[in-house]
């Protein structure tokens, strides 16, 4: 998700710390850390219900379903092989529980750990109706780049009646009939070349893809920089001082507290600890020097 907290460095995020990832209930925990927007993974089943699950191909839902028990005999290596039907009868939680991925089960209550258990596969529409109800954002990646799959999640997002600026547009394919059909919507780029292009101001890359210079350039132009994946409350801090408008992280219950960076060093105090330094590294090699005269 993106945490956009009520401070300086804002957040996309989910709490796939502290529940199953891509489920309601991530979502729901996640409204409490203050994030500015939900991020997502959206795929369409066999009838055309668009729904979240980041696993796709080979890996498509046995990370994180009990597909292989409800499921032993279907084709399970593209996202349109079950309907929405048979997508609901998946349970999306227990592995959460049983496999404990970020050791943080410890941390739920039973009643939590109950919730976690009953998750399901969320329908994309399900996502809509919350972040409508919260005003908060939705940006997500397109697991298909099928222009039919475009074309449908286009017509759910309309349909769901979410304003359109809070749609974070970021698939790259199909994009200007996106824009065509949906001018409303936030279209976000995931380089630098392809936004100037089209003449933009919302780039949402890896928190390594940009240096500090670089994104303090880019906010010089007014550009909404977003970084992914934020997790670390130091890597946090980094993003913050390098002047990200926002990051994405699975732990906005980890760094939603934050309001300063962890450590800061005003200029005057860097020159001052820099010019002592450097001095005090000459009078040690001169005193070298004299001794081994």
């Amino acid at each position: 998700m993106l945490l956009c907290p009520h401070y300086v460095a804002p957040v996309l995020s989910t709490i796939a710390n502290l529940a199953p990832e891509n489920t309601m209930m991530s979502f729901r925990r996640s409204v409490g850390c203050n994030v500015t927007a939900f991020e997502t993974d959206v795929q369409l089943s066999k009838d055309r219900v668009p729904y979240l699950m980041h696993d796709h191909g080979s890996h498509f839902l046995r990370r994180t379903t009990d597909v292989l028990q409800k499921f032993p005999r279907k084709d399970l290596n593209h996202s349109t092989n079950l309907t929405w039907e048979e997508l609901q009868e998946l349970n999306a939680g227990d592995w959460f529980l049983n496999t404990d991925p970020f050791c943080s089960v410890s941390q739920l209550s039973e009643q939590e750990k109950k919730t976690a258990r009953n998750q399901s596969v969320p329908s994309l529409l399900q996502l809509l109706d919350l972040a409508k109800t919260h005003n908060t954002s939705v940006i997500f990646d397109l697991k298909n780049d099928d222009n039919n799959d475009t074309n449908d999640i286009v017509k759910t997002i309309l349909n769901s009646g979410i304003p359109h600026d809070k749609i974070l547009w970021l698939p790259p394919t199909h994009r200007e009939d996106v824009k065509k059909v949906a001018p409303g919507f936030k279209q976000v780029y995931d380089n630098v070349s392809a936004m100037n292009i089209d003449g933009a101001d919302h780039l949402n890359v890896k928190y390594s893809a940009l240096s500090a210079a670089e994104i303090g350039e880019l906010r010089k132009r007014n550009v909404s920089v977003n970084l992914w994946v934020v997790n670390e409350p130091w890597l946090f801090s980094l993003m913050w001082c390098s002047g990200a408008s926002s990051v994405t992280t699975n732990a906005c219950s980890v760094l939603q507290d934050k309001n300063q960076p962890d450590w800061t060093m005003g200029p005057s105090t860097y020159r001052c600890i820099w010019i002592t330094v450097d001095l005090g590294s000459l009078l040690i090699m001169f005193a070298l020097f004299i001794l081994k005269r």
